[in-house]
């Protein structure tokens, strides 16, 4: 396939796999990527009823619901793992099938993220602010100061932690994007303590997208004010539920999220897992024809 014809492909097995999965088999780093860069600096094995993509140490793997159990998935991910070195691929919904394939090709379990619901019919305790702080809506002006907290505030997260003023104006970009929904904690100086950044899928549904704190203000509430305050926002805009990520070993998080009336589902668990760099994998097999 040509390139034009690998992206069409993809999006085509994405779709099969959002109808009948209910969530996209790629994340949005991924997402974005192929929207705004097409495969540069990727390596694709693209077949018109699934795919793999191999961007520096991530893999990602999808088959179309309609083709899954003849081989395809454990083909695709045979020839991707194929160059030795580390890697790691998510596998949304913690799919048995995922573990299986993982533990053949020499992958371990070392993350999960859950996915935390809440009604908006639930009641909210204010959003109380501390003396000195406030809250208002995000400005241009503010990217860098945005940028500086987030760095900060998530350097030990390796996907978060890294973002670019590029890959911020390409989320700004995307039509879900609403100043208004990106809620900034200020302090008597004007320097920016904290945000919360929300995000509405549809019109029923919304996201704790990214809640980041300058550490130099941990322990002033600020993360439970700016979640308060952006459920506020999501539920005046009428959603019906909200939803977010969350490390399931993040305690203090669980903590004020089950607080705050989020619960988890089993199936609502994505899994990383992860091939160290000296690991090996057996051979791909050999693609058959038609």
């Amino acid at each position: 396939m040509t390139p034009p014809d690998q992206l069409a492909a993809i999006e085509d097995v994405r779709r099969a796999c959002r109808s009948v999965d209910g969530h996209d088999p790629v994340d949005e780093a991924v997402h974005l990527r192929l929207k705004n860069h097409g495969l540069a600096d990727t390596a694709a094995w693209v077949e018109t009823d699934g795919f793999a993509l191999r961007h520096g140490t991530a893999l990602d793997l999808a088959v179309a619901p309609e083709a899954r159990g003849r081989g395809t998935g454990s083909r695709l991910a045979g020839l991707a793992a194929a160059e030795p070195g580390e890697l790691t691929a998510w596998s949304h919904g913690d799919h048995p099938a995922a573990r299986v394939l993982a533990a053949r090709l020499g992958f371990a379990r070392t993350r999960e993220l859950w996915v935390m619901r809440r009604a908006s019919v639930v009641p909210l305790p204010s959003a109380e602010t501390p003396p000195g702080v406030t809250i208002r809506d995000y400005g241009a002006a503010d990217a860098d100061a945005l940028l500086a907290v987030n760095a900060a505030a998530f350097a030990a997260h390796p996907e978060q932690g890294s973002m670019s003023r590029a890959d911020l104006a390409e989320r700004m970009a995307e039509p879900w994007f609403d100043p208004a929904g990106l809620l900034l904690a200020v302090g008597p100086e004007g320097e920016l303590l904290g945000f919360h950044w929300t995000k509405r899928h549809d019109r029923d549904h919304g996201e704790v997208y990214v809640i980041g704190v300058a550490p130099a203000a941990h322990g002033r509430g600020i993360g439970r004010m700016l979640t308060i305050a952006g459920l506020h926002h999501l539920a005046s805009r009428g959603v019906a539920e909200v939803h977010l990520y969350v490390e399931s070993d993040n305690r203090p998080a669980l903590a004020l999220y089950s607080g705050l009336g989020f619960t988890h589902a089993a199936p609502d668990t994505h899994v990383q897992y992860r091939r160290p760099s000296h690991g090996s994998q057996p051979a791909p097999e050999t693609p058959s024809s038609g």
